[in-house]
């Protein structure tokens, strides 16, 4: 798989292509198995499923590969993809639920001896995958999986917004907005001082900086609300997913 930019977190930085339940209405239809679109949804969705199956004990080549898998299972067999239901609630719901289940399924046919030709799966390319987040290494499966869910749909939204920014030439501005927003909530480190910031990018003064800041925190809000309400059925759900990624900023979420 091509590697493509990606943000501190350490997912890849994908475009928005498509929402997630109009890609998996588009790989249901596709009779044809449309390998980009298998690609993008595995693109988006490895680390929470990588993340899961790690602490469930599993090591890093056995996980890559069951991660390999479950997405072929997924999506090229349809046996688990088809099955997938908006009306039924959040995405990431369903999609650890048929983790759960493939995983047992699939220790059933390795004891059979059967495996996936290694030709049919889609490639995976994981960047220092062995090196988990702290936050994984100490929470159980379930939350590993959640952290990694909001891992990445950070990362594909701060990717968006960087995009945005380069084509408005609003490069400085997004340059703040990293610095003193997204660097800090992903070291856990206090965020520079508006005056250090103006310092090291002469900037006149620091209302002009504050203000630039307000500009790139308009576009973050606008398109995670937007993402997010994609995922879900409901505006409380909305909310609600909305708050648990704000906790993943710590203590730098009051400047959002």
């Amino acid at each position: 798989m091509q590697k493509r930019g990606r943000t501190c977190i350490g997912s890849v930085g994908q475009a928005f292509l498509t929402t997630h339940w109009s890609l998996i209405g588009e790989i249901q239809s596709d009779q044809d198995g449309d390998r980009a679109l298998i690609g993008l949804l595995l693109e988006r969705y490895w680390k929470p499923v990588y993340f899961y199956l790690r602490r469930n004990g599993h090591g890093h080549a056995e996980a890559e590969d069951l991660t390999q898998g479950f997405f072929h299972e997924v999506v090229l067999n349809r046996e688990l993809v088809q099955r997938a239901d908006q009306t039924k609630g959040r995405f990431r719901t369903f999609l650890l639920h048929a983790l759960k289940h493939y995983v047992i399924d699939e220790r059933h046919k390795r004891t059979a001896g059967k495996r996936i030709p290694a030709h049919k799966l889609v490639p995976l390319d994981l960047s220092d995958p062995a090196a988990l987040p702290e936050a994984v290494e100490t929470s159980d499966p379930r939350d590993s999986y959640n952290y990694g869910w909001m891992a990445s749909l950070l990362d594909q939204v701060l990717s968006q917004v960087q995009t945005r920014c380069a084509e408005e030439h609003l490069d400085l501005h997004w340059q703040l907005f990293h610095d003193r927003i997204v660097r800090p909530s992903l070291d856990n480190t206090d965020p520079p001082s508006l005056e250090a910031m103006c310092r090291k990018y002469h900037i006149a003064d620091q209302k002009k900086a504050s203000n630039m800041m307000i500009t790139v925190k308009r576009r973050f809000k606008t398109i995670l609300w937007e993402y997010v309400r994609n995922t879900v059925m409901t505006e409380e759900e909305t909310d609600e997913e909305l708050a648990e990624i704000m906790r993943l900023f710590g203590k730098s979420a009051q400047h959002l």
